[in-house]
């Protein structure tokens, strides 16, 4: 199953060029990177990134994150993935970018 991460610009690239990283400011402090399903991803986009553009869509294999992801409640009770190890480039089976048109983030087709 894949789940998705969305990141700014300069977070994308540090992912990069270090190999790994921890997440944005909110998974520092949160302690686990934070991810979103298919269903979630949208909302994910709009409530936590409304009017951002230049934005990196990435797409992780739940597989690959072994016993480090955890399905835990958030919004309106829903669970959504979290994971509790550094992301690393090696994880990512895809990135696209996450345009924004018309003040709303373009998902690939067949993502919302």
């Amino acid at each position: 199953m894949l789940i998705y991460k969305i990141f700014r610009a300069p977070e994308w690239a540090d992912l990069r060029a270090e190999g790994e990283t921890s997440g944005a400011p909110v998974d520092l402090a949160d302690g686990y990177v934070h991810f979103s399903t298919l269903e979630q991803a949208p909302e994910t986009a709009a409530k936590h990134f409304a009017g951002a553009d230049g934005l990196m869509l990435v797409a992780v294999e739940t597989e690959r994150l072994g016993d480090a992801l955890k399905w835990e409640p958030s919004r309106g009770g829903a669970l959504f993935p979290h994971l509790y190890r550094a992301l690393q480039l090696s994880d990512v089976a895809w990135a696209q970018p996450l345009p924004l048109v018309d003040g709303h983030h373009q998902f690939p087709p067949g993502l919302g």
